[in-house]
């Protein structure tokens, strides 16, 4: 099977390993009145910045993947 190799693959390969989990933190809520500071119990997210550290912040609750058995 083709692969393709370029200068500095390795690096781009494992880049995920050079960026740190972070972790979530609810700030506001949304609903049909608008923006509140207080939780509605939405499990709805609007997560702001980078992919690659968005995904990694999604790990801890999503980690098993979809239809896993609990």
């Amino acid at each position: 099977m083709p692969t393709l190799e370029w200068i500095g693959k390795s690096k781009v390969v494992n880049h995920h390993l050079d960026v740190s989990y972070h972790v979530l933190e609810r700030k506001y809520s949304y609903d049909e009145n608008g923006q509140h500071e207080e939780d509605n119990g939405s499990e709805n997210m609007i997560i702001h910045g980078d992919n690659l550290t968005a995904l990694k912040s999604l790990l801890p609750q999503y980690e098993g993947g979809f239809g896993a058995s609990t």
